[in-house]
């Protein structure tokens, strides 16, 4: 009997580090996220050069989970980038990541190799990949902005 009581606390305590660790790794996807389209935004405000690929830029692109646990907006209006915590209806492009490790090898991986994560079936797209073409310049030209080298 006692070894059944082992095997149901063995069990428990295995199943609790699984929760855990896919909490952090939502929350770090989540923070991750936030942070660089953060510092997308602010780059927009102090760089001239940065600002000028949106300038007159119109376009709404969506980040999320398939469960929406993880959402992001980003909104171009013309003259500046919104952010959004939420999901946005009527986005020109969705990227909807296949878990959290998914998003967090494409925001902090060695490449954002877009076509190839839609081959390895990490990630969905919806609507116009050039609009995700544009948005990969923006996140590379910021990286060489703050001294992350060439992608």
């Amino acid at each position: 009997m006692s070894w059944l009581i082992d095997r149901c606390r063995q069990w428990r305590r295995q199943r609790a580090e699984r929760r855990l660790r896919k909490c952090l790794e939502s929350r770090t996807a989540r923070d991750s996220l936030g942070v660089i389209l953060g510092l997308m935004r602010l780059a927009f405000k102090l760089d001239e050069d940065f600002r000028r690929n949106i300038t007159g830029f119109e376009g709404v692109y969506q980040f999320r989970s398939p469960d929406n646990s993880i959402a992001r907006a980003v909104i171009f209006d013309g003259k500046g980038m919104v952010i959004r915590k939420a999901v946005v209806p009527g986005a020109n492009v969705e990227l909807i990541f296949k878990d959290e490790r998914a998003l967090l090898n494409y925001l902090l991986g060695p490449e954002r190799d877009i076509p190839k994560m839609l081959f390895d079936n990490e990630v969905v797209l919806k609507g116009n990949l050039n609009y995700m073409m544009k948005f990969g310049y923006m996140a590379n030209h910021l990286q060489l902005a703050l001294g992350g080298g060439r992608r």
